[in-house]
């Protein structure tokens, strides 16, 4: 198994989020197991001939959505997604219920409106 990863310069899409985007897909299929290790940033960045930035911005983003975790010098590791992903989610929905309660929203409008949101973002990626 290797992390294969193509950047197209062409694409309205930023390098990075190419990155961020096809890792965290091999995740989600498996394509990269828990615990797999990534390669360096130096090092990627100049496989994929781009600046050790981008690959950089890239692993941030990763390590915020709970997709990856650094381990110091040790590198950057596949992380158990699932859990950190489901921590993220209810953090995220707790906090967005306790605002639409604060704005006066009843739940079939707080609804409506995630329903709205996940329609917009789900189909941009289809």
């Amino acid at each position: 198994m290797a992390l294969k990863i193509t950047v197209d310069p062409d694409s309205a899409t930023a390098p990075f989020e190419q990155i961020r985007a096809q890792i965290a897909d091999q995740v989600r299929s498996g394509a990269l197991p828990v615990g797999y290790k990534l390669p360096t940033v130096r090092g990627f960045a100049e496989e994929l001939g781009l600046a050790a930035n981008t690959v950089a911005k890239a692993y941030r983003a990763l390590e915020s959505d709970g997709v990856i975790e650094t381990r110091g010098r040790h590198g950057s590791f596949v992380a158990a997604a699932g859990d950190a992903a489901a921590r993220e989610a209810a953090s995220a929905a707790a906090a967005y219920a306790q605002r639409v309660r604060r704005l006066g929203l009843d739940r079939a409008a707080a609804e409506t409106a995630v329903d709205e949101a996940l329609r917009a973002v789900y189909a941009a990626e289809a």
